[in-house]
């Protein structure tokens, strides 16, 4: 009868209960060139902001995504060379689109409610471990420092797949070598924009899972809000955007909050 991986048969580690973690950086001085804006971004960029320690990957999506701790972090990354800066109130203006999760095949996770160990694969799909033989052969015979603990609350991050029968059917480098960067391992892309003013608002045609950015390009504040009341953009003033996915096909009908007779649709196919 082979072992199960349980809490006896595992390395304890400190569980991280924090949701951000301190960047070894001094913050630059307000007004600086080092602070950027979102107009200076990339996608892919590693992001902060003055106040809070959570560092963030800018998506191709336009969103951002946060790296639960530094455990996290440290799989996609060496060090934080490569962090920018902005401030607090242009940070808020970037809407949060999730958490970051582990890189596929760098290290094995467990919560500390759940026995068993997982392997963490493309897309965050984890799968259970049945045996500390089959651990063995994934990670050699020191396997037991190659899992972290992930709190309990980041948990539902992940989505769970099968549980393994062999190792053959998980490959470590494989998947480490197939996630070259977290938009890729996420399968963001990028967003359709919708220009809405106080005289027009655009439509657009587009494939269900897609981020829509609406952005306001008049001199007056307008508001989109959806003709059955299920979503909404708030109030945005001259420059401001609002996203949303759609993942569902149908025709999403909107009108101006201000202005009802200012109308647009979102057609998902």
């Amino acid at each position: 009868m082979t072992n199960r991986l349980t809490f006896l048969s595992v390395v304890s580690l400190t569980l991280a209960m924090t949701f951000a973690f301190v960047l070894a950086s001094s913050v630059p001085t307000a007004g600086a060139t080092s602070f950027v804006t979102e107009s200076d971004l990339e996608v892919g960029d590693l992001i902060r902001g003055e106040s809070f320690t959570a560092v963030y990957y800018y998506g191709e999506d336009g969103f951002r995504y946060v790296f639960p701790n530094d455990k996290t972090y440290f799989t996609w990354y060496d060090n934080f060379d490569d962090v920018r800066w902005l401030e607090d109130s242009d940070m808020s203006d970037i809407q949060i689109g999730g958490n970051v999760t582990y890189k596929p095949g760098v290290k094995m996770i467990k919560i500390t409610s759940d026995p068993k160990v997982y392997t963490v694969g493309a897309g965050g799909e984890i799968r259970a471990i049945p045996s500390e033989t089959v651990a063995t052969e994934l990670y050699g015979s020191s396997w037991n420092t190659m899992i972290d603990d992930v709190p309990d609350g980041f948990f539902p991050n992940y989505d769970l797949g099968s549980e393994l029968e062999f190792a053959s059917q998980f490959d470590a480098d494989a998947e480490e070598a197939g996630a070259w960067n977290i938009g890729h391992n996420k399968s963001l892309e990028g967003y359709t924009t919708v220009y809405l003013s106080d005289s027009s608002f655009d439509s657009v045609t587009i494939d269900a899972g897609t981020a829509v950015r609406f952005i306001n390009n008049g001199d007056v504040k307008v508001g989109a809000s959806a003709d059955d009341k299920s979503w909404g953009t708030g109030t945005l003033n001259a420059d401001e955007n609002f996203s949303k996915y759609f993942d569902e096909a149908d025709d999403y009908d909107f009108h101006d909050k201000y202005d009802s007779g200012n109308v647009g649709t979102i057609t998902v196919e």
